[in-house]
């Protein structure tokens, strides 16, 4: 399910000569940005931790994927090139994951990842492989995508960089494991008045009820 790095043959054109092929020269592409998240029913991706005083509380912890879903998610990391998260996502993983020692290496994968922290208030970002990007996200997401690298670009959580990049088409691909619960209010990935049409590439079931659904902004006309 997740995207790998590619590792298709160069296309072929037709030479001046009939009957003979050369290969195309290579063509960069730009990497793919994928928003990967948790989310409700009614769109809510707010992080359980910080909905403690807000009477939600720990919203997907009553659930359980399964090993299904532990796979998944574990490829999806490998298959990354670097992180792209919101200040209170990097403070939640920065204070966790560099402390972590798990046998399937997910830690060590995600510690060794390039970060791109955005943040207007953040002053140093002590992560390994961390940097902040305190300027305009939209040009320094642009930049970024245009960088060499086969893998995508993670986005976890971080709502409001969805909110920024989903005007400017800067959304390549959308992750959801969608918990089968109604919360009512909280940080919503698509906010309000933001109209977009999207394609479902792939769906899976997972355990208790969770789907993970997979989209793609649909063709433009």
């Amino acid at each position: 399910m997740p995207a790998t790095a590619a590792g298709h043959p160069s296309p072929m054109t037709a030479a001046s000569s009939p009957g003979h092929l050369k290969p195309q020269q290579d063509i960069a592409m730009p990497r793919k940005i994928v928003a990967t998240d948790y989310i409700s029913l009614d769109g809510v991706v707010q992080d359980p931790v910080g909905m403690e005083n807000s009477g939600l509380g720990d919203w997907t912890g009553p659930f359980r994927r399964g090993p299904e879903g532990d796979r998944l998610k574990h490829e999806e990391l490998m298959a990354a090139s670097a992180l792209l998260l919101g200040r209170i996502t990097y403070d939640g993983f920065a204070a966790v994951w560099p402390h972590v020692d798990d046998p399937e290496g997910f830690a060590e994968r995600i510690n060794s990842l390039p970060k791109h922290v955005a943040s207007h208030t953040l002053e140093t970002a002590g992560w390994r492989n961390s940097r902040i990007i305190d300027g305009d996200l939209v040009e320094a997401v642009r930049a970024l995508r245009q960088e060499d690298g086969d893998g995508d670009i993670l986005i976890y959580g971080s709502a409001s960089i969805v909110h920024q990049l989903l005007p400017h088409g800067l959304i390549d691909e959308f992750r959801l494991m969608v918990y089968p619960v109604l919360l009512g209010r909280g940080v919503r990935l698509f906010p309000e008045g933001r109209a977009a049409r999207l394609t479902l590439t792939d769906h899976v079931r997972l355990g208790d009820g969770i789907m993970l659904l997979t989209y793609q902004p649909a063709p433009t006309e």
